[in-house]
């Protein structure tokens, strides 16, 4: 879709990576909610005509949003290109995958002529994995 169609929402959005040995996050993807190839009536109608229940309060979540540049790919086996194209961070490192202690930040908001809303954000930290006794 396009942020001209009427059932785009114009949402920009951004994702920060902060590793273990860097002093602040680092932008890895900047999209746009509007950069959906479904639009969320389409995806609520998908996943109920075949019955599926969709009652108040139930999350549905839209998926990848990746955008027509490389900075908007919006995940990191498409940033990095299957893995081929590391992400070189600001202190040198690379990343392809996330790796234990990593943290992920999202945020989004909507902006116009003298105003921005925001959505906040959401956090999540790479745990190392529990070793087994």
């Amino acid at each position: 879709m396009k942020q001209s169609d009427p059932r785009a929402f114009d949402i920009q959005l951004e994702v920060y990576l902060q590793g273990r040995q860097m002093e602040e996050p680092q932008r890895i993807c900047s999209s746009n909610f509007s950069h959906l190839y479904w639009s969320m009536a389409q995806q609520i109608a998908h996943h109920t005509v075949g019955g599926c229940n969709l009652r108040p309060g139930d999350l549905l979540a839209s998926g990848t949003i990746s955008g027509p540049e490389k900075e908007s790919r919006g995940c990191l086996l498409e940033l990095t290109w299957r893995g081929s194209e590391p992400i070189v961070m600001k202190n040198g490192e690379q990343r392809i995958w996330l790796e234990d202690e990593d943290q992920i930040t999202m945020t989004g908001w909507c902006q116009g002529d003298g105003y921005r809303i925001g959505f906040g954000e959401v956090a999540g930290r790479i745990l190392p994995a529990k070793e087994s006794d």
